[in-house]
């Protein structure tokens, strides 16, 4: 990788996240796990791996959400499944399982995967600020756009595709941060005397009005903890003055190869440094990793002999010590990394004992700090409601940093 240009992203060290899918990313993973097929989907399972990602020092475990199977637009993540295997048939919604592992973990923010396109934001708002208090404050959302068939049949409406799908991912995410808004801080004032529980002043009407959905508000929950959840897209899925105006607060940057990745990052970077600070930059990278005397490659072998995995990711292959000297170099151009383990247990061990132990005592990794905010991690401040400013007489802050 060549020289990466100075740059003032929003963090001072970078953040490592963990996709947790199944029994790994690779769709033959449970061919090999040492967990049983039907033990996927028991809570231990869930536990131990969130336990074990915060415990590695991870920063952020992701939760994937790939929907109905539909063979002309499969998920970025899984294009051909194992037809055999547990995962292509029976999965867990991806936000009952962050908002299982709240209670759970201390330090790891919890992102699941929530549809834009065939999930009303009024409900996607809802449901993540529950998980925002949940989890105190360590909720993050993880954009889809869904040109899935089944998925819109699912919900009796017709397909979006391109520059509308993009859209209407957009104006979702627009109408979620409004409702997050809606209700000021000190809504809730629990006025014994009176009677009172809320102060129904500090309750707002958003009037939200875009081309693909029409809210009136308020919200039916509190304002979450952090305010406003950190949302995290695919780089390239969202139109760019919607990102210019702050949708994301994080990109995801994928690369044919590893070796392209920092051209790719820095080329994301470029375009948006016409807007002055952007979000951050997070790299995306599959992992397969030597393991108990079997190197990557046969391991990998081994896993496409069952099925071929065809991600749109970068994919490293080979020893620990070699995968950290790449995590090195793309740290220099990134905010962050999020792996993605072809074999959850076995991958996320070598990572565990011997990655991120090196990574953290070259000082590349920010801190680990139990009950953080998710938006403390990125190095946001907490934005006021817009709302409560207006009323106010001021000006309402977008996104800070």
């Amino acid at each position: 990788m060549s020289t990466p240009p100075a740059h003032d992203g929003p963090l001072g060290h970078g953040l490592l996240l963990l996709e947790l899918d199944g029994a790994g990313s690779h769709p033959a993973a449970w061919r090999v796990s040492r967990t049983a097929p039907a033990s996927l989907l028991a809570p231990e399972h869930l536990r131990g791996a969130v336990l074990a990602a915060e415990s590695a020092g991870f920063h952020a475990v992701t939760f994937s959400d790939p929907g109905l199977p539909d063979p002309d637009h499969p998920h970025p993540d899984h294009p051909h499944p194992d037809p055999l295997g547990p995962d292509a048939a029976a999965r867990l919604n991806a936000l009952q399982r962050a908002a299982f592992a709240g209670p759970v973990t201390r330090s790891l923010a919890l992102i699941p995967e929530v549809d834009t396109v065939y999930t009303e934001p009024f409900h996607i708002s809802t449901q993540l600020a529950s998980l925002d208090y949940v989890s105190g404050g360590r909720a993050g959302w993880l954009v889809a756009a869904s040109p899935s068939a089944a998925d819109a049949a699912a919900v009796g409406r017709d397909t979006a595709r391109g520059e509308r799908l993009s859209r209407e991912a957009a104006d979702s995410i627009e109408v979620s941060r409004r409702l997050w808004d809606s209700w000021e801080d000190d809504a809730v004032i629990r006025d014994v005397p009176t009677g009172r529980y809320l102060d129904v002043d500090k309750l707002h009407y958003i009037d939200a009005e875009t081309g693909s959905y029409s809210v009136k508000g308020p919200s039916i929950i509190p304002r979450p903890p952090q305010g406003q959840l950190p949302v995290l897209a695919p780089a390239g899925l969202l139109p760019p003055e919607a990102v210019a105006a702050g949708a994301a607060d994080a990109l995801l940057v994928s690369a044919p190869t590893p070796e392209l990745l920092a051209a790719e990052l820095g080329a994301t970077r470029a375009g948006l440094a016409a807007g002055g600070t952007g979000p951050a930059l997070i790299a995306e990278l599959d992992v397969v990793l030597d393991s108990r005397g079997q190197a990557a490659a046969e391991r990998l072998d081994r896993l496409n002999g069952h099925a071929a995995w065809q991600s749109r990711r970068a994919r490293f292959v080979g020893t620990a010590a070699e995968l950290t000297e790449l995590l090195a170099e793309v740290l220099a151009w990134a905010d962050g990394v999020r792996l993605h383990p072809a074999v959850l247990e076995t991958d996320l061990e070598e990572l565990s004992r011997l990655v991120l132990p090196e990574l953290r005592r070259r000082g590349l990794l920010a801190p680990t700090t139990p009950d953080a905010t998710f938006r403390e991690q990125l190095g946001l401040a907490r934005p006021a409601s817009r709302y409560a400013a207006v009323t106010a007489g001021t000006t309402a802050p977008g996104r800070e940093n």
